[in-house]
């Protein structure tokens, strides 16, 4: 019987986030991954010999060495998708180069994260930006980028609310773990006894991301959500999972029940075929003390999409500020499961065909 699943590379497969990207793919039903690309550093070592992550590596994989995929080995591959967990300031020119020779490539870095023509896809939130592609194509790859991990969970979190309270200002502080540094991250002697208030670059991104992704698109662009976004970054001593304080100012009065209700029952992909989806996508907790990185940051419901799920809690509605914590695993819905659940959709969305050659 022959495989329909579609070719796929990851490339930066050695690091953190590419080694989530291996983990979620190793047995997707619509992926085949059949390379594992990484830099100098890593180059002909074992998956097993650099491996990082708490579970270990997928038995398949184990054993396999890592190496350089250029476009014309990945063409010998038939690979025509390409996970990039790439390191951002060197991922844009070699992801340019791959989708004008036709590969399509769903990237974690943030090169191309504000890029006009290339979607940043949350697929719950901006499925339709998915469109930004069909006008740019012409015969290249499909290029689409998932956001910035803290911007990620805080859209999910506050796109059944924008309706419903017509924000006129969002305040947001984020408590970041040390894996969202990548590995090694941060120095023990650092964070040990510590908060380190400041993440580079990160106030940025989040509050220009988060705005793209909740514009609406207009006449083939994205019209930015004209809201102030005023944001706080630290870096606290968790292993995993970014926990958010959110307050919202709002220009409309819903009840508290309309306001619950509303995260409740958002869930715009059910029905829809796409594996790595949570059902729900976002997770009410309803205890004072919840939710906390060891026992949320796993969310998600079915098995394939654990850790896809956004933890929201301590919701206070004092009008016009609506204030709650929301919780998201900075590595799988921030990260690697994010692009992951982008390229189910392009493939859903007839942009991915099975076994189709790279560069045909």
């Amino acid at each position: 019987m022959t495989d329909a699943r579609v070719p796929v590379a990851v490339l930066g497969a050695s690091g953190y986030i590419g080694q989530h990207f291996v983990r979620l793919l190793a047995d997707h039903p619509s992926f085949d991954l059949v390379a594992l690309g990484s830099g100098e550093r890593s180059l002909g070592r074992r998956l097993e010999d650099v491996w990082q992550l708490t579970d270990a590596p997928p038995v398949a994989f184990a054993r396999r060495r890592l190496e350089r995929w250029g476009p014309a080995a990945l063409r010998q591959r038939r690979v025509g998708v390409v996970f990039s967990a790439l390191p951002s300031g060197s991922a844009g020119t070699v992801e340019t180069g791959l989708v004008r020779r036709g590969v399509s490539v769903f990237t974690n870095a943030a090169d191309h994260r504000m890029d006009p023509s290339v979607p940043l896809l949350v697929p719950e939130v901006n499925a339709d930006h998915l469109r930004l592609v069909a006008r740019h194509r012409r015969g290249r790859g499909l290029l689409v980028a998932n956001p910035n991990c803290s911007a990620t969970g805080l859209v999910v979190g506050l796109a059944p609310l924008l309706p419903l309270l017509a924000p006129k200002a969002v305040h947001v502080t984020t408590y970041q773990s040390l894996s969202g540094a990548g590995y090694p991250g941060v120095p023990s002697l650092a964070i040990t006894d510590n908060v380190v208030p400041f993440v580079e670059e990160e106030e940025e991104k989040v509050a220009r991301e988060a705005a793209r992704i909740l514009g609406p698109l207009r006449r083939g662009r994205v019209a930015p959500l004209s809201v102030p976004f005023v944001v706080h970054c630290a870096r606290v001593g968790t292993r995993e999972g970014h926990l958010e304080a959110v307050t919202v100012e709002a220009a409309r009065r819903p009840s508290i029940d309309e306001i619950r209700q509303a995260f409740r029952s958002f869930d715009p992909l059910r029905g829809r075929a796409l594996p790595s989806a949570p059902h729900p996508p976002i997770e009410l907790r309803r205890e004072p003390d919840r939710p906390q990185p060891v026992r949320d940051r796993w969310a998600g419901h079915p098995p394939r999409a654990r850790g896809m799920a956004v933890v929201v809690g301590r919701v206070r509605w004092d009008p016009p500020y609506l204030r709650f914590f929301l919780l998201s695993h900075n590595a799988v819905r921030g990260g690697a499961g994010a692009s992951v659940l982008n390229s189910e959709l392009a493939l859903e969305e007839g942009l991915l065909r099975p076994s189709e050659p790279a560069g045909r």
